[in-house]
């Protein structure tokens, strides 16, 4: 028996976001020393709303990654910045985190409901 909540369900799609972030992020800094490669991310809060709306909270949409704007490229083209990438990697752990205390208190949350009816 699976037992979800409208709240459990956009939190479990704003973990798969903050993981999306994540893995973007990971790709970005893998091709640091790729000559021509183009920083990739995405609005989060924007996107969160998007997937939210889109699926009404039942599943992942699909993340719509764009190139980062106003980033300096090196000469061999290459617009990764490690700052940046460091930055938005902290951010997304954080994010993560908060994701799975709030989900945790949801279930702990439900977990009380259906005790409480037992007795």
């Amino acid at each position: 028996m699976q037992v979800t909540t409208p709240l459990s369900n956009a939190l479990t799609q704003y973990l798969d976001l903050t993981a999306e972030q994540m893995k973007l992020t990971a790709e970005n800094m893998a091709n640091v020393d790729t000559p021509g490669y183009k920083t990739k991310g995405f609005d989060f809060e924007q996107e969160f709303m998007r997937q939210m709306t889109a699926s009404n909270g039942s599943g992942q949409a699909g993340v719509q990654a764009e190139q980062v704007d106003g980033l300096v490229s090196r000469p061999d083209g290459n617009n990764v910045s490690m700052d940046r990438e460091g930055v938005q990697l902290a951010k997304a752990q954080l994010q993560f985190k908060l994701g799975v205390e709030l989900l945790k208190n949801e279930y702990s949350t439900v977990m009380s409901a259906i005790h409480a009816e037992a007795k």
